[in-house]
């Protein structure tokens, strides 16, 4: 029977603002959707709303106390009032803006009516509503909520996010500071090291990184159509608008914006310093998916176990298998959001004369570029978290791997002037089986001390570990 109910209309379906997790577009807002939570009210477009009408009252409220005969300052109500439509601004808002643009198909526009709407029944704003958006282009506005999201959603979620994934590594590099462990270069056994160093390794190369994206100065931009000021000068002439735009944009939070002043844009501020934010995290991203690579295969190796949880399945049809899911799902995460961060960073600084808008519709990506940063860092800390070293099979590699102490046998003979040392070792050790017997049968033939005879005799390939342990409980 054909069904008697006809499908919802497209226009339906894109009325449909609340989607259940099983039919979003996109897993970051389905399957995925509780752990992105945080991200969500700074990188959503709630959030870019929300910080569009924090810019745009944070400028009225400035040029109320600019000095203008024309607008004298608010009163301390006033003050509160506007602040108050910030600081409580809700989903039912930007709803309503939402509906505003509907009819002006612009949505820059549909904020400042939207606060034109909020002055209804108060004479005091009501007499200075055209001082909201006074000289301000769309991109004034737009390109510092911009900045404000990534305040946000850097500070407040990214970092911590991936500071939580450091500490698990710190914590791990000390805990497992002085365990042995059998390198591998190139993929064949080398020098000993030790568990903790090599996490220390990738403690302070994050440790860097992180850095590098704190670093990162938010800029703003509130210099008109062209970035000349001219709407600005053809009002007040006098008047130094470029001291006053700096200050609207680096007065810290709530009454300016807490941001860099950009002196010099088209209409565009020129997105070089998200190149430089976008290109940090990828940066630390693929430092992360070295570390996943690297875990994954010692969970191979079997020099980790991963605790088992009740109830999971790791093969529909092996059930002896417990898969490195954590690292594999970052893995995954972390290449996808790094394709998108460098397209960001490759894209956006590039603009066509004075303006053209294919940074528009790129910017609002900003989010699912982080968002699967974010989540492929909670997908470490998971993995990380269920980790339990086996001390009992890393020995047992060592203990079969004699052969890298011919590295320290033929440099000791090197100090004592005994010639040819590399290639009598390479001859004793090169593609062979080598047994604890045949090294101590040749340094019992070398001509040095015998004190240094007896050191090499005492070496083993766990002991052989240089400044592993002393520099892992350093990191």
């Amino acid at each position: 029977m054909r069904p008697t109910t006809p499908p919802p209309s497209a226009s339906a379906a894109h009325n449909h603002a609340s989607p259940s997790a099983i039919s979003a577009l996109s897993p970051l807002d389905g399957r995925y959707a509780a752990r992105l939570a945080p991200l969500r009210p700074f990188m959503s477009e709630q959030g870019y709303m929300h910080r569009r009408v924090q810019v745009e009252i944070a400028w009225f409220i400035a040029l109320s106390d600019a000095g203008l005969a024309e607008f004298k300052p608010l009163s301390p109500g006033a003050r509160t009032y506007l602040l108050g439509l910030v600081k409580n601004f809700s989903e039912a808002d930007g709803q309503a803006i939402k509906e505003i643009e509907k009819v002006t198909n612009h949505d820059v526009k549909a904020v400042e009516y939207w606060i034109k709407s909020k002055f209804e029944a108060r004479p005091e704003l009501e007499k200075a509503a055209e001082f909201v958006h006074f000289a301000c282009t769309s991109e004034d506005i737009n390109n510092t909520s911009h900045a404000l999201q990534l305040k946000g959603g850097r500070d407040a979620v990214l970092l911590p996010a991936l500071d939580a994934v450091i500490a698990k590594l710190r914590e791990m590099a000390h805990a497992h500071a002085a365990v042995p462990m059998l390198s591998r270069t190139h993929g064949q056994t080398a020098s000993p090291t030790t568990v903790g160093k090599e996490i220390a390794n990738v403690v302070v190369r994050l440790s860097t990184a992180r850095e590098k994206i704190a670093q990162v100065k938010l800029l703003g931009k509130m210099n008109g159509a062209v970035g000349n000021y001219n709407a600005h000068l053809s009002a007040w002439p006098e008047f130094d608008w470029e001291a006053f735009s700096r200050n609207v944009v680096e007065t810290p939070e709530p009454l300016g914006l807490g941001l860099t002043f950009q002196p010099y844009s088209i209409q565009i501020e020129p997105h070089d310093y998200m190149a430089e934010l976008f290109d940090a995290v990828a940066r630390t991203n693929t430092i992360l998916v070295d570390l996943a690579r690297d875990i994954w295969g010692y969970v191979s190796l079997g020099y980790f176990k991963q605790r088992l949880k009740a109830g999971e399945i790791g093969s529909s049809t092996m059930p002896h298998k417990v898969n490195p899911i954590d690292f594999e799902n970052a893995e995954g995460n972390l290449g996808l959001s790094n394709a998108l961060l460098r397209h960001l960073s490759e894209k956006l600084p590039v603009s066509r004369w004075q303006r053209d808008l294919t940074d528009s519709t790129v910017l609002r990506n900003m989010g699912v570029a982080l968002g699967y940063a974010v989540l492929a860092y909670h997908s470490l800390g998971v993995g990380l978290g269920k980790l339990e070293i086996n001390e009992e099979a890393i020995a047992a590699d060592l203990d079969a791997s004699w052969e890298v102490l011919a590295e320290p046998i033929q440099t000791v003979m090197r100090r004592y002037g005994v010639p040819g040392a590399y290639e009598k070792l390479k001859e004793v050790t090169r593609g062979k089986t080598v047994t604890a017997e045949a090294l101590h049968a040749l340094i019992r033939t070398l001509e040095i001390p015998e004190a240094e005879k007896d050191r090499l005799l005492a070496m083993t390939p766990a002991s052989y570990v240089g400044k592993a342990t002393e520099l892992a409980r350093r990191a």
